[in-house]
């Protein structure tokens, strides 16, 4: 667990100023109390770090106020802007979860810009807003809680499971789901099932996955057209919003060349707050759905969270 300490909190009641020390800071659901940025949108609370300041302070030539980059709260002991959306801090009670790295800059209506010609928030600053209100005043601590990910993995084979023949499918996804996450960077955790083609058995572990907030669920089988073949059919009636898009240009994109790829009948979508794909059988076809299906995971996190990426 890694802590943070306050060096100072900071409020302004005009936007594109910068912000003064106060003695303390009482956070609601709309941000700071008494803030020009307060509100209900994502950015109700902004952060920045000494070690970003201290950088800047070179630059500039001379030393940085607290609160003059605008931020409600400076801190020190982290790099804030290594952090990732979603990551959360805590002190007590209060619970911040970030909503954004950066910004765009306001250029000649932000008052160090204007002194500088640069400002080192649109990059190293970062955004929260409260899910949990509280105080804060110089000298507290902040406890950083990076988001893990809870990924669940699910190879729906009468013979595999009956031990006749290899998963290879269910592991071929978990390797190149944790390939994805320790490529952005994010922490994950993923668990697996193999169970047979039993739709009693998938509706169970949805549940469960929906109940325990999973991130995100992905099966591999069951998604043509033989007798046995009933996974697409299960997940769409679980589903709070399809999420079409994603399938259908897969299938386009594989079809072209290899039409018997036109009859995988998977589908894509959002179970209260998890990600749920439905992939073929085979490991050539979850190769190809994976490609593009992790092109996309980030952004749909985001939005699934409410986070405004655009």
């Amino acid at each position: 667990m890694q802590i943070i300490q306050i060096k100072s909190v900071n409020i302004s009641e005009q936007k594109g100023t910068v912000k003064l020390p106060v003695a303390r800071i009482g956070l609601t659901h709309y941000g700071v109390t008494g803030d020009a940025h307060a509100g209900p949108w994502n950015r109700q609370v902004s952060l920045l770090g000494t070690e970003s300041i201290e950088k800047f302070e070179h630059q500039a030539s001379r030393t940085i106020a607290p609160g003059e980059f605008a931020e409600n709260i400076t801190t020190t002991g982290m790099e804030l802007w290594t952090a990732r959306p979603l990551d959360r801090f805590t002190c007590g009670d209060l619970e911040l979860e970030i909503t954004q790295i950066g910004k765009e800059c306001h250029g000649t209506s932000c008052a160090i810009f204007k002194e500088v010609g640069n400002c080192v928030m649109p990059k190293e600053g970062i955004f929260c807003r409260v899910l949990s209100p509280g105080e804060l005043t110089a000298g507290m601590e902040l406890e950083y809680h990076p988001k893990i990910f809870r990924a669940i993995v699910i190879t729906l084979s009468d013979r595999a499971s009956a031990g006749e023949y290899e998963d290879r499918s269910g592991p071929r996804i978990i390797e190149l789901l944790e390939t994805h996450f320790i490529a952005s960077g994010a922490l994950c955790t993923i668990t697996s099932h193999l169970i047979p083609d039993d739709q009693h058995k998938l509706e169970d572990l949805l549940h469960k996955a929906k109940e325990e907030l999973a991130d995100l669920v992905i099966t591999t089988g069951g998604t043509g057209i033989g007798p046995r073949d009933f996974t697409p059919d299960v997940v769409k009636e679980m589903l709070d919003k399809e999420i079409p898009g994603i399938m259908e240009m897969i299938r386009m994109k594989y079809g072209a060349e290899k039409p018997a790829a036109l009859v995988s009948r998977s589908v894509a979508g959002v179970m209260g707050r998890t990600l749920v794909f439905t992939l073929p059988g085979s490991v050539k076809a979850v190769n190809e759905y994976m490609g593009e299906i992790s092109r996309s995971l980030t952004h749909l996190f985001h939005m699934l969270h409410g986070l405004d990426a655009h």
